[in-house]
């Protein structure tokens, strides 16, 4: 047996390990942070690309609104919205071109013309010779569309100053439904004659009465309605009967005498309803 207080040289510690594997462990921290700065980057160029890419196309969708709202404009001045306007007539024309039919109303027509003769100095009285003629008349009224049309912008409404009002002639004469009356005096046999002369009338008076102003009053304002209408289609096919675009129609006639037309109240509002989705 040894001494029990015999001293032992001291141990020799173990000589460190140098494998990959401390390697990795050693430096797993680093390669952490490194790959993480890395992702971030990629991420931060995709959306940088991303940005530009949505930036590039928002300036695009914004010029081109833009130059959209420009050719709007322009093309909507009071300069140039009669041109536009003149432009698309034909495509509205009833007939060709000619004439825009507005109004028509039928009234019973009585012409009458009354004959006395006298002799010896008119004391002595021979008779007197009356003849009637009642007949039904269809009237109608248009606007010729080759005459002047003049559109102005004035805020939110289209002011429009029309040709004058026109009688369509000659007026529809119902013959079928005419209805003559003669009546001669004591010594006159001439009714036949004067009911023939009577007849030979008929057009030419009832073409004067077509354009008397009692009856163009009485069609007036349909046709002032209806010319409003008609622009109103126009606008809808160029978009702008909208609540951004023109929202009210006023309608002027060259034969009418007014003040101030932009006073005017509108012939035609946009409705509410009449917005749809955009």
């Amino acid at each position: 047996m040894g001494d029990p207080h015999q001293v032992r040289p001291p141990e020799t510690p173990p000589e460190p390990r140098t494998g990959w594997l401390e390697i990795a462990r050693a430096f797993r921290w680093p390669a952490v942070v490194l790959a993480l700065g890395f992702v971030t980057y990629l991420a931060f160029q995709q959306v940088a690309q991303t940005a530009r890419e949505g930036g590039r196309a928002a300036i695009g969708v914004a010029r081109e609104f833009g130059t959209s709202a420009v050719n709007i404009a322009a093309a909507f001045r009071s300069g140039t919205i009669t041109t536009t306007f003149i432009s698309a007539i034909p495509n509205f024309a009833p007939d060709g071109g000619a004439r825009l039919e507005l109004a028509a109303f039928e009234a019973v027509e009585t012409m009458r013309t009354t004959d006395e003769l006298r002799i010896a100095w008119d004391l002595i009285p021979l008779g007197t010779t009356v003849s009637e003629i009642r007949v039904p008349v269809t009237y109608r009224y248009h606007l010729r569309l080759d005459e002047p049309w003049r559109l102005e912008v004035d805020g939110q409404s289209c002011l429009v100053h029309a040709p004058r009002i026109r009688p369509s002639l000659p007026p529809a004469i119902h013959t079928d439904r005419l209805e003559k009356y003669s009546d001669s005096g004591w010594l006159r046999f001439n009714e036949d004659e004067q009911m023939e002369e009577l007849e030979r009338g008929i057009t030419p008076l009832l073409s004067a009465r077509a354009a008397d102003p009692t009856h163009l009053e009485m069609v007036r304002e349909k046709c002032r309605r209806e010319v409003a209408v008609f622009v109103r289609s126009w606008l809808l096919l160029e978009d702008q009967w909208r609540a951004d675009g023109f929202r009210s129609v006023t309608v002027v006639f060259a034969d009418e005498t007014v003040p101030e037309p932009s006073a005017q109240a509108p012939t035609l509002v946009l409705k509410d309803q009449e917005i749809g989705p955009r």
